[in-house]
């Protein structure tokens, strides 16, 4: 099952971070701003944005910072290794021992095995681990590959992400827009 594309069928490799945080900031008649509830940038509260530096847990708790990271990411081509960290949070909620194994194989052959369409970059040994014992996965045997994808996420991505031009806008944006609530003669 594939996942749906969150932000419509833009081809962000073509695409600069403005024109990216433009096309969120459309409704979908296709006119700017006029959308904003449906903007993963201009949902949020006016201190919601900036509380995401805090951390990448953080971000990641935030259903529209990880919307505006995944989108981030995806302008950098490496938005699987959010979807394998996610695959792999959902994952460790699994209840049933069929859709354990009925999981974990989709996770090794989405994520893991050698030529994957979302293959994350993980260590030899780590790939191997998994690889042996996906024959009888049990909750926590991505684990290490999942440590290893979220601190790459944290040291690499997250703070390119903080620096991004995208979210440096959005940041301002807020700002003003709490000047103009809090001073309105601005």
């Amino acid at each position: 099952m594939a996942t749906p594309t969150i932000f419509g069928p833009i081809v962000l490799e073509d695409r600069s971070e403005k024109e990216i945080l433009s096309y969120l900031c459309q409704s979908d008649s296709g006119t700017k701003n006029a959308g904003e509830d449906r903007c993963c940038f201009h949902r949020s509260n006016a201190g919601e944005a900036m509380a995401w530096s805090e951390s990448v847990d953080t971000l990641l708790a935030n259903k529209d910072g990880l919307a505006a990271f995944r989108t981030f990411l995806k302008s950098e081509f490496s938005e699987e290794n959010v979807e394998f960290w996610l695959a792999c949070e959902d994952f460790k909620k699994t209840k049933s021992s069929t859709k354990i194994a009925s999981k974990a194989q989709r996770i090794y052959s989405d994520f893991i095995q050698a030529d994957a369409p979302k293959e994350i970059n993980i260590d030899f040994h780590t790939k191997t681990h998994i690889s042996w014992n996906i024959s009888e996965p049990t909750l926590t045997c991505f684990d290490d590959a999942q440590r290893l994808i979220y601190s790459l996420m944290a040291k690499d991505s997250f703070p390119r992400f903080l620096r991004s031009e995208a979210y440096k806008e959005l940041v301002k944006k807020q700002q003003n827009g709490n000047q103009k609530r809090w001073l309105p003669f601005l």
